[in-house]
């Protein structure tokens, strides 16, 4: 049987399974769970800096108090009250779990509050996720601005805490490949591609903005593997994880065949249960098998976009023109 083990952020996995962020991630119970159904490693579900600040808000709006010091009180409380509870899980996920327990925030500047990443990290956390994840829409933008923040933020947090640090990318960058580049010289120790933005529609019958759909499907998984097998190639030594698309164990191995060492996936699991990841598990190795490969080392990034047995074009636009072309 072939042997499904991989690193990935310098933390040992038994396969490259990694349940995302989610609502899948929430409780302890629930990871201990998805361990027993063969997940490799967990991401507790995101601490989001606009809710804590969004809840503060609305509970100050509610209130009478006209005090200044009494309106820091309860922005200070509900803040430390619902980062309390996330460290909580933290402990709980670490004490049901012998799986690595990665913690996940999700920011969007550099403020006193990534400083809780400290905490998470005595929280006993496996790693921190990080998530930067913002529409850029403000019409005087200073190119690059959005980049640099991520160094800077990172930078910070290699300066808090020790444990791993792995960023999260939206997908919304003009060279992800030279902000992966950034990262990795300011310390980041592994990096996920792609993070999903929130889906956005339109209900035509009730005139209304309203969400998409949620759960990803197999059709977005290009886009990861096409970065993931650029990245690997141009920046050396670069743990990655391909997120948003991987449905199946075919799904994984084309990961892995672009470079990724892992895969972070949660739509699948949602829609088809946590039986799924067995399964996941055993088509995996079953195409190792029938590959003749016997560890994932074997064929890890053997088609990325440096590879000789790889089209290098089919990782960029140039191979629209010889596919598409003639279509009309």
């Amino acid at each position: 049987m072939a042997d499904l083990s991989t690193s990935f952020a310098g933390l040992k996995l038994a396969n490259p399974i990694i349940i995302s962020s989610s609502g899948l991630t929430k409780t302890a119970a629930n990871n201990a769970r998805l361990e027993e159904a063969g997940a490799a490693a967990v991401v507790i579900k995101s601490l989001f800096e606009e809710q804590i600040q969004y809840e503060a808000g609305q509970m100050l709006e509610s209130n009478t108090y006209e005090h200044t010091e009494a309106l820091d009180y309860l922005g200070a409380y509900v803040s430390q009250h619902k980062l309390a509870e996330y460290l909580d899980v933290i402990r709980e996920s670490r004490k049901a779990c012998s799986i690595p327990v990665i913690a996940s925030i999700n920011c969007h500047n550099d403020a006193e509050w990534v400083n809780f990443a400290r905490e998470i990290e005595y929280a006993g956390a496996s790693a921190l996720e990080v998530n930067i994840l913002s529409l850029q829409t403000q019409a005087q933008y200073e190119y690059g601005a959005f980049e640099k923040e991520h160094v800077k933020i990172l930078k910070h947090l290699k300066q808090t805490i020790s444990i791993p640090v792995i960023m999260k990318l939206g997908s919304n960058f003009t060279n992800p490949v030279a902000l992966v580049n950034e990262l990795k010289a300011a310390g980041a120790d592994a990096v996920v591609l792609f993070n999903r933005f929130y889906p956005f529609d339109i209900d035509t019958d009730t005139m209304k903005v309203s969400s998409g759909q949620v759960l990803s499907n197999g059709s977005e998984l290009s886009q990861s593997l096409r970065w993931a097998g650029i990245v690997s190639n141009a920046v050396g030594k670069m743990d990655i994880a391909v997120s948003g698309g991987v449905h199946d164990g075919a799904g994984i191995a084309k990961s892995l065949l672009v470079g990724a060492n892992a895969v972070e996936l949660c739509s699948v699991v949602f829609e088809k249960g946590l039986s799924c990841i067995a399964q996941l598990k055993a088509e995996l190795s079953a195409w190792m098998d029938k590959k003749g490969y016997a560890s994932i080392d074997q064929f890890k990034g053997s088609l990325n976009s440096g590879s000789g047995r790889s089209d290098a074009d089919l990782f960029e636009r140039t191979q629209f023109i010889k596919h598409f072309g003639g279509k009309e």
